[in-house]
């Protein structure tokens, strides 16, 4: 049975396309108006005390074990051990919204949604297929694909993950990526995809070309009647090598490009800001037409999924990326030292298997941005040539599936990039003789 508030939710979204193409889990779910809710109005109009949540105070301080506080000097204790709002912090999430503006102009002033934060990316991708995915139906990606849409899709929501050969030797084959689309649409009239730049495993992105084509072809299959959600993958967000790339997320295009069209952005702190295991990330939508009723409703349907599985984000991860952001004046410097390092491994990389172009095992996928190269095995099994690097050669790779070898550039230190790739190309000549 519909309960009342997921009612309320699934009327506001009403015939808007977010709100015809949630799944059965989507339109049953909302944010309770209970110990979360009632505890933020305490929060704002409790002057005697509050005695909504289960924390331990004194002197309306949360109680923190000094073991636990020593170690983080620069921080009060509830920013350290309080719960985070279900949603995230709201500081946090205007700076994020403010960084994503800024980087998609794009986009346009009150264009997409405030982003809400989720533990890692996993957990907005695992939340949008919650919203979005039923048994039974289709979600899209490019082939190679990351383990773990597979894993999420068909294992979590028991749907059918559909991918796609979407790369060519040149970069993307965009007539195989509009075929896949237009068959998509027309057998059911609806169209879910992960579109995820750069790429992993092949450490691609579209070019400035590339991309309006892409958006093209998804505003062409809009306009003949599907819906369709397109969820842009932004991990990688910014780890350009080329002068040739997009500089901007889809997300900034997709957002307004027709109103059958709706997109979630779904990025983080986590390799944008080289804070992998901090599992900070953020869902953040758009649409064509969205009104702000629209996008408080999917928000409230997002943090019921947020409630029912993990309840909120880490309060101290949350804590420290915003000190970061609005203390820190060499942050961007910093920043930009470092990808500097992962672009100089990118150049040393390139020009390795740029000089093996004819070998005759392997076939490096086009790459260009993010952490990752990919290689195509003409005859020679991956998992084979995986386990060879790692008991005779010392080397650690992945093994996508059985021709594919993915490498990831970013964790070379730079000098035994040579030696790396020697052991790669000898392993693979070892194997097919």
């Amino acid at each position: 049975m519909e309960h009342e508030l997921a009612r309320e939710l699934n009327g506001a979204l009403g015939d808007a396309t977010p709100g015809l193409m949630l799944s059965a889990m989507g339109r049953r779910l909302y944010f309770p108006k209970g110990i979360i809710a009632q505890g933020a109005e305490a929060k704002q109009s409790s002057s005697l005390a509050d005695g909504t949540l289960g924390i331990a105070v004194k002197h309306k301080t949360p109680l923190i074990l000094s073991a636990l506080g020593n170690q983080v000097p620069g921080m009060k204790a509830g920013e350290i051990v309080s719960y985070a709002p279900t949603a995230g912090i709201p500081a946090l999430r205007e700076t994020w919204a403010a960084e994503i503006g800024r980087k998609n102009p794009s986009l346009g002033k009150g264009g997409f949604s405030l982003p809400v934060v989720t533990t890692g990316l996993t957990g907005g991708v695992s939340a949008l297929c919650d919203l979005f995915l039923d048994e039974g139906q289709t979600l899209m990606a490019a082939n190679p694909s990351w383990d773990n849409y597979v894993l999420i899709a068909e294992a979590r929501r028991n749907a059918r993950m559909r991918l796609v050969d979407m790369f060519n030797e040149g970069g993307i084959d965009l007539a195989a990526l509009g075929t896949a689309l237009s068959d998509e649409a027309q057998k059911t009239g609806f169209v879910r995809i992960i579109l995820n730049f750069p790429h992993n495993p092949t450490g691609y992105s579209p070019t400035v070309g590339e991309a309006a084509a892409i958006c093209e072809i998804i505003r062409d299959i809009a306009e003949k009647g599907a819906k369709v959600l397109v969820i842009c993958d932004d991990a990688y967000f910014g780890l350009r090598f080329e002068g040739n790339i997009e500089p901007q997320s889809l997300f900034a295009y997709l957002g307004n490009i027709h109103e059958n069209v709706f997109a979630a952005k779904v990025d983080g702190a986590t390799k944008e800001d080289f804070a992998w295991g901090m599992r900070c990330g953020f869902v953040t939508f758009a649409g064509k037409n969205l009104s702000a009723a629209h996008y408080d409703a999917l928000i409230k349907k997002t943090m019921a999924v947020i409630r029912s599985t993990i309840s909120c984000s880490s309060t101290v991860v949350q804590n420290l990326l915003q000190n970061m952001y609005s203390s820190e004046a060499s942050l961007g410097k910093e920043r930009a030292a470092y990808r500097d390092i992962i672009e100089g491994r990118y150049k040393k990389v390139r020009a390795l298997v740029d000089a093996q172009k004819n070998h005759p095992h392997l076939q490096p996928m086009p790459f260009n941005s993010g952490y990752f190269m990919s290689f195509k095995c003409k005859n020679v099994d991956a998992e084979s040539l995986r386990q060879t690097l790692l008991h005779r050669y010392g080397v650690g790779t992945i093994a996508i599936d059985e021709r594919t070898l993915r490498v990831a550039f970013s964790g070379l230190d730079d000098d035994c990039i040579d030696a790396v790739y020697a052991a790669i190309y000898r392993a693979a000549e070892e194997l097919a003789q």
